[in-house]
């Protein structure tokens, strides 16, 4: 009996010590090009023209930083996209909970059927031109609600909010009912606290996605001033001369090349989003996984 049960043990360490490997080697593919990144924001013009860098800055130089944080249309589009993301996630919110919460009663006459049109959405869409025609025929073209309203609500988001609503016992807010409160208020004073891991979560992957996504501000907005910061950073990387930092001349531009001031924009277009994250992190795990424990 002990044999079988050190080799249990044995097994379960194995097991271990693989999951592990795996989780590190993930890990690692994950953390490496970031290191990379912020080693070549902080290294010199000689090593990264010889190319010594690689996951540690080699003779330290902040002349990339200097210019990004000087450059006031880089912190205009700054400033313009954490008002464009919590816009966004607070609209995107609002409207999936005013979605999500009315498909979990059965006395709403077509929730299958609007459920059926949700997921659909999923897997089929108009494609990139009849929503360019949309948008223009709108009048929303060089207009912030252009980069709102055509994705401010997730079927997959909005799915993950109604199965999370189900979850919560039917008894809380029949006894709501019972004592007089209305659909609203039942929704604002008692589901809603309930539901905190779950709103935290879908407000980080609304706040992520909007942040991050620049397609739709490369196709609607052409108006440099109405750039969001990643459509900002799409036009340094790609341009190798990096045009829109080094506008004027100088002494300090003149000594950092473009690779060192493309890196530098990647981590100040990156670093915000990622000091959001340790704040939602605690409600994340628990809001995906108790919004996909009933379908």
């Amino acid at each position: 009996m002990s044999t079988q049960v050190l080799k249990k043990q044995s097994s379960y360490r194995l097991s271990d010590i693989a999951i592990m490997l795996i989780v590190g080697a993930a890990i690692l593919v994950c953390l490496l090009p970031f290191l990379h990144i912020i080693a070549i924001s902080l290294s010199s013009k000689h090593e990264i023209m010889s190319n010594n860098v690689t996951f540690f800055p080699r003779d330290l130089d902040f002349n990339a930083y200097q210019i990004v944080f000087t450059d006031s249309r880089m912190l205009w589009s700054m400033g313009l996209t954490i008002v464009l993301t919590a816009t966004y996630t607070l609209i995107s919110m609002v409207m999936s909970i005013a979605a999500a919460y009315p498909l979990t009663k059965d006395r709403l006459k077509g929730k299958t059927f609007f459920m059926m049109l949700i997921v659909f959405t999923m897997f089929f869409s108009g494609g990139m031109i009849p929503d360019y025609l949309l948008v223009r025929e709108l009048g929303m073209l060089n207009n912030l609600s252009s980069l709102i309203f055509p994705t401010m609500i997730s079927a997959f988001n909005l799915i993950i909010l109604r199965t999370f609503f189900t979850s919560i016992p039917a008894s809380l807010e029949e006894s709501a009912y019972i004592d007089g409160s209305s659909h609203f208020s039942t929704l604002i004073r008692i589901v809603l606290p309930l539901s905190l891991p779950v709103l935290a979560t879908l407000s980080l992957f609304y706040a992520v996605h909007r942040w991050n996504g620049f397609m739709d501000a490369l196709f609607y907005i052409t108006k440099a001033e109405l750039y969001p910061i990643q459509l900002k950073l799409y036009q340094v990387v790609m341009n190798s001369m990096v045009t829109d930092l080094t506008a004027q001349e100088g002494a300090n531009q003149a000594e950092v090349i473009p690779e060192g001031l493309k890196a530098a924009s990647i981590m100040f277009a990156t670093a915000p989003i990622l000091l959001v994250y340790p704040w939602l992190q605690r409600y994340f795990v628990s809001g995906v996984m108790v919004g996909a424990v009933k379908g």
